[in-house]
């Protein structure tokens, strides 16, 4: 690898760390797995670095890179039963940042309750904001699988966590 090349994978990896870390744990659900898949992903990117920067979008190699490598991980490992969580947690009044940490850790714990491939079409359709056809392609289903994946997980989501239907869009996202 090249200086330039090295210098420009440093500065990626240092400005979009974060928001990537934030989706592969919106992905796995915990943030040790949420490290690893990253790390993995970077790995891939690094080894061809080269090709991958005169890319528009090297941000989209590495999270379609997280998307593949979480969707292995889930046909690999069996599958493992559902945990439910007990409640939801009451929502205070007013609009302070307790509030807002409360409301987003409650999305968390619903998402966790979704098996992984309606929490990977959740993830990427509504955080992400992206198309169906866009989350086909990088799930590598078919659009009516994406379709059907979110209505179950919603109708999920609404059943399990009623409370969550309420929430403004802005106190949704992740932190």
């Amino acid at each position: 690898m090249s200086p330039e090349d090295e210098r420009e994978f440093r500065e990626f990896v240092t400005t979009r760390s974060a928001a990537l870390l934030r989706v592969a744990y919106l992905l796995t659900g915990d943030v040790h797995h949420a490290q690893d898949l990253l790390q993995t992903a970077l790995l891939g990117a690094v080894r061809r670095w080269a090709a991958i920067r005169h890319r528009e979008h090297p941000e989209a190699y590495v999270r379609t890179a997280m998307y593949r490598h979480q969707i292995n991980r889930w046909r690999l490992r069996s599958r493992r039963p559902e945990t439910l969580v007990p409640s939801t947690p009451d929502r205070a009044g007013g609009d302070d940042h307790a509030t807002d940490t409360v409301v987003r850790h409650g999305v968390f714990e619903a998402l966790r309750v979704l098996p992984a491939r309606q929490r990977a079409v959740v993830v990427l359709r509504y955080y992400e904001d992206r198309s169906e056809a866009e989350v086909a392609q990088l799930l590598d289903i078919s659009l009516g699988t994406v379709r059907s994946q979110a209505s179950k997980a919603l109708a999920k989501l609404r059943a399990a966590y009623p409370d969550l239907a309420g929430i403004p869009t802005s106190m949704r996202s992740a932190p």
